[in-house]
């Protein structure tokens, strides 16, 4: 079986499984909300680039606002994906990085942006063609 048929099989179990208990008691919901967020893909990878600074991260993802940041930032650190590190200077110093978990998530992370950048210009033609035609379709 191939490792995307693997996958859509482990997913339908979960589905099977939580299909009369509460959706937020499915794991595999419960990692893909916080990984599949608006935020948090960018500060992973921003991440994996270096260890960086809560403001070095607000420039480097300008769209997003302070609350969201640290926000963010705190799930991901609960979730174990990030670390913090605060140096006892004055004022504080605080430093983000990459835990071990964080990094077992770049190489799919990785997959999925390739397939991003690959099929942008096929998503863009798709838009572009739903656009032109949703005038044309009540809704």
């Amino acid at each position: 079986m191939s490792t995307a048929q693997d996958a859509i099989e482990r997913f339908s179990r979960y589905q099977r499984q939580v299909r009369d208990a509460q959706p937020a008691h499915c794991a595999i919901r419960d990692v893909l909300d916080r990984i599949g967020d608006k935020w948090s893909m960018l500060i992973i990878m921003e991440l994996a680039t270096r260890v960086q600074r809560f403001s070095e991260l607000h420039r480097a993802i300008p769209d997003i606002s302070k609350r969201m940041l640290t926000q963010t930032l705190r799930d991901l650190e609960r979730d174990g994906l990030i670390s913090r590190h605060v140096f006892p200077t004055s004022p504080p110093s605080v430093e983000y990085r990459l835990a071990p978990l964080g990094q077992s998530l770049l190489e799919p992370m990785a997959a999925l942006i390739d397939w991003a950048d690959r099929r942008y210009p096929e998503i863009h033609a798709a838009r572009a063609r739903f656009d032109g035609a949703s005038g044309d379709v009540p809704r």
